[in-house]
């Protein structure tokens, strides 16, 4: 009122009521308020387009079609850097899991090699941490898959499942200078996915691998009929006597301690 009272020289109110020239001067203050705000969009689209979005604006509860496109720029700009990645989906996978993996294998081997010397109370939170791994491993895992291509059916002889490329890449040249073709996944229900679409001669298998155990997959696959006779070695660090003992339990065929010593490999062309 004070404003409006210096700026015009009147008076905003008269008799306790206010004067016609106030609210007449009040109602353009707040109609160039809203005009400022407010942008006009002009966009031609076909019909079809058109019907799709306000089909999606009336779900969604969105009342004219100018927020419907504001709200959609504002999102893309703010998730550009996230929408981005699905453009290379390996990418978007490794950087969700490689926290992940570190954690889920550091706590594996404190628990499968000092569980009896932790306190109950620290080792009760460790396999939380364990199952917590898994569970969002196998969370992203469900992800990927869902807008991941599928696999293609293709033949080979061996399938490697690694967690590490770089292993997988030094296996694939050593057996392909033997004259014998392989395929290499990172992830262990990557690895019981290809199985089933593609089943190979021979298994290399990772003990450690982001989602689940190589003792739980190998258990897994040679307890169905069809995969029972499919040769399974474990590939791995964890020391000998460990991998030695889980042997009869899990089924396996055999093992190789890393680093490789390739010699040793030769008795698995028996069963290619």
């Amino acid at each position: 009122m004070k404003k409006f009272e210096k700026e015009s020289g009147k008076r905003a109110l008269w008799q306790g009521a206010e004067t016609k020239e106030f609210k007449n001067w009040k109602n353009r203050i707040i109609n160039n308020k809203k005009n400022k705000e407010r942008e006009r969009i002009t966009i031609l689209v076909s019909e079809e387009t058109k019907k799709i979005w306000q089909d999606f604006m009336k779900k969604n509860d969105f009342p004219t079609i100018s927020k419907f496109l504001r709200e959609g720029a504002n999102f893309y700009i703010n998730n550009k850097t996230k929408i981005s990645y699905l453009k290379k989906i390996s990418d978007f996978s490794h950087d969700l899991k490689e926290p992940l993996t570190s954690i889920k294998g550091f706590s594996q081997i404190i628990i499968e090699n000092y569980s009896d010397k932790l306190d109950i109370n620290i080792l009760l939170h460790l396999k939380e941490i364990y199952a917590q791994s898994l569970y969002l491993e196998q969370q992203i895992d469900d992800f990927i898959n869902k807008i991941e291509p599928k696999s293609i059916q293709e033949e080979y002889d061996i399938l490697i499942v690694e967690d590490d490329a770089p292993t997988i890449k030094l296996l694939q040249e050593y057996f392909k200078a033997k004259g014998y073709t392989c395929k290499g996944v990172t992830s262990g229900f990557k690895g019981l996915e290809e199985l089933k679409i593609n089943p190979p001669k021979l298994i290399l298998l990772d003990i450690l691998l982001p989602d689940i155990s190589g003792y739980e997959i190998c258990k897994q696959v040679k307890s169905d009929k069809k995969y029972e006779n499919l040769p399974i070695f474990y590939i791995t660090a964890i020391r000998d006597s460990k991998v030695r003992n889980k042997i009869e339990e899990t089924g396996a065929d055999g093992y190789f301690l890393k680093p490789f010593d390739f010699s040793k490999l030769s008795v698995l062309f028996k069963y290619l």
